[in-house]
């Protein structure tokens, strides 16, 4: 039985994820860590990650950006693995997650959905072909309670791209106040938010009198929950080191 400690436990992804292991015969909720308990939970439930005294095999996290060093502190404190889902981390936290994995088994992606990571491994197959002669631009559409613009997952799908390229690409956010023409190594990335987008990322090759475009579409949160879950599972018994996506596609 993989017992699984949820930061996050009262929000969108933690309740999807509470439906998700309750149907799992081979996983349990340990405990809930959330600045606002849910009375319905039936698992112990901690405001902060440092007041959880419940043993478990590992930590999903999908919470707030603010609230991750803490976790990561207590994560290394219980020698817990943690599957870091939350987006829109600041420079330092990225730092203070990778050092983390020196001790513990980090599992880190802008972006669990198994499909994305798939793409993004496309896009590094195909760009060296197009990239002489080919505009890139990416499109990302989320709902309107989305914080952070543009979207991790849309960062993510830019630095497969550039991965790729032998002349490395400039990011472009947005056109507004721009009236240069749009260059080969310009790499255009744009926010659409509105009503209930769980998330569509579209990543267009614009070249001469032909275009491809691939698009990923999110139907529901299941996918994002479900990679989380298959990567709470390989990291459960994996030594200390930084792991994504990669390690599963």
């Amino acid at each position: 039985m993989l017992r699984i400690i949820l930061h996050g436990s009262s929000g969108r992804m933690g309740k999807v994820l509470r439906g998700m292991i309750a149907a799992a015969p081979d996983m349990e909720v340990a405990a809930g860590i959330d600045a606002f308990p849910d009375p319905e939970a039936d698992f112990p439930q901690f405001t902060k990650a440092a007041d959880c005294d419940t043993d478990a095999d590992v930590v999903i996290d999908f919470s707030n950006h603010e609230a991750v060093p803490g976790l990561i502190d207590f994560c290394l404190g219980k020698r817990l693995p943690v599957v870091v889902c939350t987006t829109a981390l600041t420079e330092a936290q990225l730092r203070m997650v990778d050092d983390a994995a020196s001790d513990i088994p980090v599992f880190r992606s802008a972006n669990m959905s198994l499909g994305i990571n798939a793409l993004a491994k496309a896009l590094r197959s195909i760009t060296p072909v197009l990239e002489p002669s080919f505009n890139v631009e990416i499109v990302e559409k989320h709902h309107n309670k989305k914080k952070d613009s543009p979207s991790g997952t849309a960062i993510l799908l830019a630095d497969a791209v550039n991965s790729a390229c032998e002349v490395k690409k400039d990011y472009i956010f947005g056109r507004h106040g721009k009236e240069d023409e749009c260059k080969i190594t310009d790499l255009g990335i744009h926010a659409v938010r509105g009503g209930t987008i769980p998330g569509e990322h579209t990543v267009i090759y614009a070249g001469p009198d032909e275009v491809i475009e691939l698009t990923h579409t999110a139907l529901s949160r299941n996918i994002f929950a479900e990679g989380a879950l298959k990567a709470a599972q390989y990291l459960a018994d994996k030594p200390a080191g930084r792991y994504s996506m990669d390690d599963l596609v």
